[in-house]
């Protein structure tokens, strides 16, 4: 049996719940990284004797568009499965259940899932630190609960929370663009998952293309790539009245 770590994490949130948890299966996991443009994904098949754990953000409720794509280009030949949906403490809302429909479509035979917070991508102030020492805990506690089904060779079905159809997509378009402290050493454009950005010259961004993922700011070495702080005040704003309380981990297994 192999373990598959196939993780999309454009600023490494989503990344650091998949690490705790693939850690926790205690099994030397085989990193796909859907945040890369330049990978064959279809060179990615796995088994009926494998595991999966599919990571994602919640982009406004839904699975990245771009996530769904490459993750359709893998067959996982009936891999048992662990689907999880790291969120910024506001609502992963049908993320879960659209992600159980594209592994399906894909041949993974989902045998659980996670909903996970994480520091929020954008307004950094919520859920700040997340995942902390007691997410930690609790995802260890999800390994074994986990583990005890794979052992058992249960492949029952999780009642996934999750509306069909999917709420509409679409969220507010929040683009970085280049300062004047911008010194074109062109990273950003190398590690863009979608390559919205010119890979001659880092200053010019192809905003249509932009999925404000957030990995530009997070990966610049002269923090030269910002959002407009206007628009970025407004969402704060907005989040605030909907992130104050809370949130726990959730197992559906």
């Amino acid at each position: 049996m192999k373990l598959y770590n196939i993780v999309f994490s454009p600023t490494g949130g989503t990344q650091k719940v998949a690490t705790l948890l693939t850690d926790a299966l205690k099994g030397e996991a085989i990193y796909v990284d859907l945040a890369d443009s330049k990978q064959n994904f279809h060179d990615v098949q796995l088994t009926q004797e494998d595991v999966a754990i599919i990571s994602v953000p919640s982009y406004a409720g839904r699975v990245p568009a771009v996530v769904i794509d490459r993750l359709s280009c893998i067959n996982g030949h009936n891999a048992r499965t662990i689907l999880v949906c790291a969120y910024g403490n506001r609502s992963y809302e049908d993320t879960l259940v659209e992600l159980e429909d594209t592994a399906k479509q894909s041949g993974f035979k989902v045998i659980a899932a996670i909903s996970a917070v994480v520091e929020h991508s954008i307004a950094h102030q919520f859920a700040t630190g997340r995942p902390d020492e007691q997410d930690s805990q609790q995802l260890a506690a999800f390994a074994k609960q986990i583990q005890d089904k794979l052992s058992t060779r249960d492949i029952s079905e999780p009642d996934i929370p999750g509306n069909r159809p999917y709420k509409k997509g679409g969220v507010i378009s929040m683009v970085p663009m280049p300062t004047k402290e911008c010194a074109k050493c062109g990273i950003c454009a190398a590690k863009c998952p979608v390559q919205a950005i010119d890979n001659e010259n880092p200053k010019k961004v192809r905003e249509v293309v932009c999925i404000s993922c957030m990995r530009c700011v997070s990966i610049c070495p002269h923090a030269a790539r910002k959002i407009n702080p206007v628009a970025l005040s407004a969402v704060c704003l907005k989040l605030k009245k909907v992130c104050s309380d809370i949130k726990n981990y959730e197992l559906f297994i």
